[in-house]
């Protein structure tokens, strides 16, 4: 069987076409798939702990604490409300253990850790300086820089840390916060040698 000029010029055009297809779609923006900041609750000690571990953690984790700041009662109806229909039965004890932690750790004189912060794609970082400048502006108001200069995180956690801490009054722009977290991982990561 002979193929046509047509066949032929379609044998040699389709492979033009893919590769043409394929150069012209571009990829999915940087910040598309990035997701909102979530907070890290440090985990108590004790039978508190015990209390959560037996009753809560089977379902879910601790991390959402943070997304509140109730009172006692506020802190009761969430339970209640959350729980409505579970299998969950917590003593009276257990349950006054639990509601004390969260009243003191997430109360209303907390601030709660905002669900939307997504971090914005940077393209420009601190230099050493730069940083610096930023940590006095916007941290020793508060207080020492000792805490910063003691402390060995992944960027993950410094995002963390300078939301929570942009949230108690830190003066930070998301472009800022995004710069001294991608600085802060760097410069103060969990590199040992520094």
């Amino acid at each position: 069987m002979k193929w046509s000029s047509f066949g032929k010029s379609l044998m040699w055009s389709v492979p033009v076409v893919i590769a043409v297809s394929m150069t012209t779609i571009t990829p999915p923006a940087a910040g598309q798939f990035r997701k909102a900041t979530r907070p890290q609750v440090i985990r108590p000690q004790g039978a508190v702990w015990q209390v959560i571990r037996a009753n809560c953690t089977e379902c879910h984790g601790i991390d959402d604490y943070a997304y509140y700041a109730l009172d006692r009662a506020g802190w009761q109806k969430l339970i209640d409300s959350k729980h409505k229909g579970a299998e969950v039965k917590l003593s009276e004890g257990d349950q006054n253990l639990l509601l004390d932690y969260l009243v003191e750790k997430f109360g209303p004189g907390s601030k709660p850790f905002p669900r939307t912060y997504i971090p914005p794609e940077i393209t420009t970082f601190f230099s050493d300086p730069e940083a610096k400048r930023l940590l006095d502006r916007a941290c020793t108001e508060c207080h020492p820089l000792d805490r910063v200069d003691k402390s060995r995180y992944p960027e993950e956690k410094w995002r963390v840390v300078a939301v929570e801490m942009r949230e108690k009054g830190a003066k930070l722009s998301d472009e800022e916060l995004e710069r001294l977290v991608e600085w802060l991982g760097r410069v103060w990561g969990t590199n040992q040698d520094k």
